[in-house]
């Protein structure tokens, strides 16, 4: 069954784009016949996988563009979206990947805490603000995919920053969802992915952990059934675990309470996904 947003073929922008999920994920736009623009920091990193991506398009170097750009810098990210939408025209998914793993602890340098945050979460607002006016504008089917982590959800002793600013794309992409499906004639829906454990960049493969190929297979599989809520198991943990894991960090609340079916509808969908009745 085709897909409105998926085989439209407009145009793909992924952040974090040269390397692990990211490139996997321009790698399969490519594939589908969709233009994709690569978004990294690193020029270099790009020049090195773009012709890995042309390889995979019909129109092969046509249909690539790299733009090297700090996606917590505003305005390089709306410098972006203006030079996407003159080559490309109409994109039909955003995907925001880019992430930092800067930050540590409570006590950590507090410069390392704020650039945690403004590559992980303001990133994430920027890739937002730079392409979704133009994508509501136009009135067609399109996607905004923010990557998150079970460490926003769960919360594990470590790296506090990451998992504050992982929080944070949670909760500011469960309000966008909400906003765009409550506005009229919209037609823009956003999604939060929740890779498992997954080996990326030059790290020899983990046992138990996924590739960056089986995390897009996961996304591309949810993104067609319009799933929000695209949480990925790996090979130690299944799709059982990962809601026991969270419903002990929301403290259990399933016990003694009411059915779903008289929960506010905002709360009962978001625990369906993990705990349907």
């Amino acid at each position: 069954m085709t897909h409105p947003v998926l085989d439209s073929r407009r145009a793909a922008v992924v952040t974090g784009a040269a390397s692990g999920i990211g490139l996997a994920a321009c790698l399969r736009f490519a594939s589908l016949g969709m233009p994709v623009c690569l978004v990294d920091l690193s020029d270099a990193a790009l020049r090195r996988v773009q012709d890995q991506v042309a390889d995979k398009a019909p129109n092969g170097a046509t249909d690539v563009l790299c733009i090297a750009a700090d996606v917590s810098n505003a305005a390089e990210m709306a410098a972006a979206a203006a030079t996407v939408h003159d080559q490309f025209g109409a994109v039909g998914i955003l995907m925001n990947n880019a992430v930092t793993r800067t930050g540590g602890g409570v006590w950590a340098d507090p410069a390392d805490w704020r650039k945690a945050l403004e590559v992980n979460f303001w990133g994430v607002l920027n890739g937002v603000n730079a392409f979704a006016p133009l994508m509501l504008e136009r009135s067609e089917p399109s996607m905004i995919v923010n990557c998150g982590s079970k460490q926003g959800i769960t919360n594990p002793p470590g790296n506090v920053a990451y998992n504050v600013t992982k929080s944070a794309v949670k909760t500011y992409t469960e309000a966008l969802q909400h906003e765009l499906r409550n506005t009229e004639g919209c037609r823009v829906s956003a999604h939060l992915l929740v890779p498992g454990w997954t080996t990326t960049g030059d790290r020899a493969p983990a046992a138990g952990a996924w590739s960056a190929d089986q995390v897009v297979d996961h996304m591309m599989a949810a993104l067609r059934r319009d799933d929000f809520y695209i949480v990925c198991p790996d090979n130690e943990v299944t799709p059982e675990m990962d809601r026991a894991r969270i419903l002990w960090a929301a403290g259990d609340i399933t016990e003694n309470r009411p059915p779903m079916s008289r929960w506010h509808p905002d709360y009962r969908d978001a625990f369906a996904a993990f705990k349907p009745d």
